[in-house]
Parts: C-alpha cells; structure tokens; sequence
C-alpha cells in the first residue's frame, strides 16, 4: 500500500515540498490500478470540516475503485494554525476528532445528516456520490485517550511507535482483530553516509515524538527544536545505506510488538524510484524471508 502524509508545510524547509494530499491522491488513483492508498494521516477538525473530509474520502473511494483507506488523527499545529482557530488543549483536540468521526461516518451511509454538535454543525448535507464500501478509517494514536477512540470508532489503527502498549490499549477498547498499521522512515541508497546526511536534513525531527512534534507550529520550530541533533542520533534510530539485514532489523520491533502492516516511509523525493526499484529485488524478499 501507499501513504502520503496530509500537510500544509513540511517538518522542515529541507524537505522542500508539501503539495496538497488529496490531489495527489486523485492523480495516484488513475495512475495505479492495484495499489492500495492511504491518507497518513488527515486531521478532520480544523483546516477541513469533516463533512468536507467525508466527501473527499468517498470520492476517492470511487475513483480508486474501492482502494483506498482514510487514515485520521487530532492534527498538528504545524498545519492547523493556519485558518486562525487556535490550537486548544490535546482534550479538547480529541472531543473535536471524535465528533469529527462520527460526523463523517453518518455521511457514509449516503442520507442526508443533520448535526448540532458542541464544536461542528452539519445543516442537511449529503454525499451524492457514495461507495457501496465506504473507506475504512484508520486512527492514530499515541496514547491511552487516542488509543480508546481508535478502538471504538476506528476499523485499524496507526502508531510511529513499536510499542506493544498502544496495541494492548488499542485491543481493550475494541479493536482486537483489525489492522494495525506502523510507520518506519527510512533512507535508502547504495553510499550510506550519503543516506545518514539525507536523513538527518530532512527528517531528525522524528525522534522529538508526537506530542511534541504536534505542538510546533512552523518549520523553523522544528528547526530550532532539533538544532542538536546529529547525524549519528538519526542514524541510531533510521536504518540507511544499502544492508537489508539493517532494514529489516528496524521493522522487527513492529512486528514483534503485533503490528500487522508497516509503510517504510523514504526520505528523500529524488530517493523513491531507486529505493523501489532495491525494494523489489532487495527488501521485500527479505522482509517476507523474516516475517513471512
């Protein structure tokens, strides 16, 4: 399967690029035939209303030819602030992302829906173009509450993190038998000091966690919030170069942890052609090799 983050800015000026996801997802969903898509994640409760998100979703739904699945969580500041609404405590964050999710499931089922909600109001919409499967939908997740609202709301769930903790939680409020989804960057290629460089340019930001990460606001904060660290911190946490063996290495915890699936996120836009082209000769054998 295939992911794009949805993002007004990058992490980082470096990184060069944050194009809008959903287009690039239209244009993905003509150009492959098989692949599965995925947001990674969207947030429903501030730059888009979910009755909005719930259109873009079905849509997709049907131009992918049942394809693709939405992957939703609470946000960033360094995305949301930018339609003037403030960024409120993870609480209310997560009041506002379960009353998104329910909003835009009532659309899914294709009547017209009505809401009064303490932070969204929903006035007789309805989806004209609706799959006869709708999109599942995947929550991210990063603690106990997150967690909670996946297992009961969500169809799989998401983590950057190989703990079998959020798992278990995951499990406890009913998500016990869905997919759960992991996420590993990565930095592919044949020098690899050259992919420890790339890897730290762009994406040293990672180790900082969610909630920090989710609290900046601006790539220069993540600038500023990541000034110290250096190519050998990225390198201990990233696999880079060319050894399988380090790749798969990486992804053990995953599945040991009891994750199901994982994207292996390249970092580097001019990396994607080579790092697929090595991924199936190279990786993907291995990988299957290791976990079957």
């Amino acid at each position: 399967f295939s992911v794009t983050s949805d993002h007004y800015f990058p992490w980082l000026r470096s990184q060069g690029h944050s194009p809008y996801a959903w287009s690039v997802l239209g244009a993905a969903a003509q150009a492959t035939e098989r692949i599965p898509l995925m947001t990674y994640v969207t947030c429903p409760t501030f730059r888009y209303h979910p009755a909005v998100v719930a259109q873009k979703a079905a849509t997709l739904q049907l131009l992918s030819q049942g394809r693709f699945r939405l992957g939703l969580g609470s946000g960033e500041n360094l995305n949301e602030h930018i339609v003037g609404g403030g960024w409120p405590s993870v609480d209310v964050r997560h009041e506002m992302f379960e009353e998104a999710v329910q909003i835009i499931r009532a659309l899914f089922k294709g009547g017209h829906v009505n809401h009064r909600g303490t932070h969204f109001d929903v006035e007789s919409a309805r989806l004209w173009d609706v799959p006869d499967e709708p999109p599942p939908i995947g929550i991210a997740v990063s603690g106990e509450k997150s967690c909670e609202l996946a297992g009961r709301l969500g169809d799989l769930v998401i983590a950057t993190e190989p703990k079998a903790g959020l798992l278990e939680a995951f499990d406890r409020h009913g998500g016990t038998g869905k997919p759960r989804v992991g996420q590993l960057p990565v930095c592919y290629d044949t020098d690899r000091d050259t992919a420890i460089h790339r890897a730290h340019a762009q994406f040293r930001w990672f180790g900082s966690g969610w909630k920090v990460n989710s609290e900046l606001p601006h790539p220069d904060s993540f600038e500023a919030a990541t000034q110290f660290v250096t190519p050998d911190d990225v390198a201990e946490s990233i696999p880079c170069g060319d050894d399988p063996d380090a790749f798969v290495e990486a992804v053990r915890p995953y599945a040991e942890a009891g994750f199901t699936e994982i994207a292996l996120v390249q970092i580097g836009g001019d990396a994607q052609a080579p790092f697929l082209d090595w991924s199936e000769k190279t990786l993907l054998p291995a990988l299957r090799d290791a976990f079957g």
